[in-house]
């Protein structure tokens, strides 16, 4: 009879299909992945969960503008965003969505169950709620407020930076405020329950001292959502339907449970640190109110950001994943994303790192050693691997180092620390290429009588490739498959990580090909921030809100030198954004301009001529400062050069200056 494997169940957030996933949302997934397929190596019978979140207003708004049914507008993401996971080699076991029949079906059971056992109840919410969010908020949680000319609040921003809308209408309510002590108990028992350590600080001082508020868990404006069957008027809050999926997909409330029985609690439940209230405050307590163990871990990994913050479409600062794979493969990237970026914490994406992570770990370190691996055996010993067996004490040197790389990446991956694991994984890379230059194979192959010794070295060099293929497969799901084709083995049977005689009597490759070939920097450097720029010119300044023209209205242009009024969106279509002044010279055969070279936060240095050397005879000094300037305008030629864009500037009878702003603000920030 076999041994029962443990059980592992890791999570993912479900997605919101309300646009195109970027690399931070395939961090999360990634991450998740890479741990998934840890621990099927070391044994586990695992699940693994991921979605979409397919309900709320936004949803019904994104269908609308794309002249189309919610249904049919989230069938066409959702098969969008399961096609780039299969692109991205995401092994999960499951993708559930929550328009999904049995989902929709155990939501209504269970809400219904919360009303009758009088965890829920009917009341009325008044106050301030976030679209893109899908979030209600109090006054003095928004981060900015907007008033009128009067002083009367007429909207505001959510912490997102979203805007949000008055709203006002019945709802149901959870009796969050119930569980409040309960809950910090649990926290308090559990020391790992939230990790890293500072979002469960933050949990409890930002939200569970101040006091708990019932939450709002129904709206009656829209349609899109869960219906309570007993109330149908009213839809379920959508994030209180989200968080259930980790439940539904294992058949809570369904005819058949048996998933749930076996992989419920969760192991540990990926989510990004801005949705960390969602899932340590009211899931817990909604699995509090039904009875249900909870999930053993929860833990908020930090964001992926560029130079100039988050990564947002409004920003023109957004990278996809495809753009990246197309052109470098899957494995730079899926690497790239575990090795740069420490988990628990936010990290920033570079061009240049990326393409020096690809030219110096890959193709270098990695790369590298395969190549003159594979290329001595078959210069020496006719492409047969002979023995593993030790004859120096630099191969039991090397089998030592192993033994110490093995214990230290299998620490780091229990602990999430990817970049630690791999920092290991590529320390013994180092070792091994050490080992070729202190073992000098081409000097034994000069000596008949150290020809034992010749093969003992390459032995221990195909192994410890080997042994490397495998410690980074659950990143690197192509590599390792061309690592094990190279050395001659089969990568579906040789996948012990014991080190040994596995690669004795195979035969390698006659001609080994670079799996990393080296890349030229600046080239590709430009490329990805070429790709960028593309990005940015396509999404432009995007509409606002219906409060931010609320905002716009409330403190429109008085000078009766302009018009009274003007149509918002002639005002929308105009970008302006901060920019700092990285260099500025006259322009040859011109007295009047100047030629700004100016970063707007893109990674594509921009030129804009300026009509300014008259008010700034001293231009040098202007290098570094930060002003205002158009950048969607139709680039000109002047004078035989190109102005892409506009410098804003005030006057004041004969007085011209430029639209300074002091270096709080950040280069590519949106004037709106």
């Amino acid at each position: 009879m076999t041994e029962e494997k443990k059980t592992f169940y890791i999570t993912t957030p479900i997605y919101y299909p309300s646009g195109k996933l970027t690399i931070g949302n395939s961090y999360t997934t990634i991450a998740a992945d890479t741990l998934a397929r840890y621990k099927r190596n070391e044994g586990y019978d695992v699940f693994f969960l991921t979605g979409t979140d397919e309900h709320g207003l936004k949803i019904e708004e994104k269908a609308e503008e794309n002249h189309m049914q919610p249904q049919e507008y989230v069938d066409m993401m959702a098969k969008g965003i399961k096609e780039l996971w299969k692109s991205l080699d995401i092994s999960n076991d499951k993708f559930i969505r929550t328009t999904d029949d049995y989902h929709v079906k155990a939501v209504q059971k269970i809400i219904e169950r919360l009303i009758k056992q009088g965890d829920i109840y009917l009341g009325e919410y008044a106050g301030w709620y976030s679209v893109d969010d899908e979030e209600y908020f109090t006054e003095s949680q928004l981060a900015e407020v907007f008033h009128d000319k009067d002083g009367k609040v007429v909207g505001g921003k959510a912490p997102s930076g979203h805007e949000v809308e008055l709203v006002k209408e019945p709802c149901y309510f959870f009796k969050m405020s119930k569980y409040a002590d309960r809950l910090l108990k649990y926290y308090n028992d559990n020391p790992t329950f939230i990790e890293p350590e500072i979002r469960k600080n933050e949990m409890i001082n930002n939200f569970i001292k101040p006091g708990l508020e019932d939450l709002a868990i129904s709206r009656t404006s829209f349609n899109w959502g869960v219906k309570i069957p007993s109330n149908p008027e009213h839809v379920v809050y959508v994030w209180v339907d989200a968080l259930l999926n980790y439940i539904t997909a294992l058949g809570y409330e369904s005819d058949d449970d048996s998933l749930f029985k076996k992989y419920w609690p969760a192991n540990v439940q990926f989510v990004g640190k801005e949705i960390v209230r969602f899932h340590t405050i009211y899931w817990p307590i909604i699995l509090m109110a039904l009875g249900i163990e909870l999930p053993k871990q929860v833990f908020g990994h930090g964001w992926l950001l560029m130079k100039d913050g988050k990564m947002s479409k409004s920003k023109g600062n957004v990278v996809y994943p495809e753009m990246l794979v197309s052109r470098y493969g899957l494995d730079s990237l899926r690497y790239y994303l575990m090795r740069a970026m420490p988990f628990g914490n936010d990290g920033t994406f570079t061009p240049e790192d990326y393409i020096d992570k690809i030219n110096y770990d890959l193709a270098n370190d990695l790369g590298n050693l395969l190549n003159r691996t594979i290329s001595m055996i078959n210069k020496y010993d006719d492409g047969k691997i002979v023995t593993v067996a030790p004859v120096t004490d630099f191969d039991k040197a090397i089998e030592t180092e192993y033994a110490q790389t093995l214990t230290a990446y299998r620490e780091h991956m229990d602990k999430f620390e990817f970049p630690d694991a791999l920092a290991s994984v590529w320390s013994f890379i180092g070792r091994a290429n050490k080992y070729i230059d202190e073992t000098k194979p081409w000097a034994l192959a000069k000596d008949d009588s150290k020809k034992a010794e010749l093969q003992s070295v390459l032995g221990h060099l195909a192994e410890s490739l080997r042994l490397i293929a495998l410690l980074i497969s659950p990143v690197m799901t192509q590599s390792p498959v061309k690592i094990f084709a190279q050395l001659g083995l089969d990568y579906d049977k040789d996948k012990s990580l014991d080190f040994g005689d596995t690669v004795v009597g195979k035969t390698v490759t006659p001609k080994p090909e670079p799996i990393f070939p080296r890349l030229d920097a600046e080239e590709e450097v430009n490329y990805i921030k070429g790709m960028m720029a593309a990005e940015q010119a396509k999404h432009g300044a995007g509409k606002l809100s219906k409060s931010a023209q609320a905002k716009a209205k409330a403190q429109k242009e008085t000078d009766d030198e302009f018009p009274k009024e003007i149509e918002f969106d002639d005002f929308a279509k105009v970008k302006m954004v901060v920019t700092e002044i990285l260099d500025v010279k006259p322009v040859p055969d011109s007295s009047k301009l100047l030629q700004f070279k100016l970063d707007d936060g893109s990674g594509v240095d921009r030129q804009i001529l300026s009509g300014m050397h008259k008010f700034y005879p001293d231009y040098e000094k202007l290098v570094g400062k930060k002003v205002l300037a158009v950048v969607n305008l139709k680039p000109r030629k002047m004078v035989g050069e190109w102005s892409n864009g506009m410098l804003l500037s005030t006057e004041m009878g004969d007085e011209v200056k430029l639209a300074i702003v002091d270096n709080s603000h950040k280069n590519g920030a949106i004037l709106g």
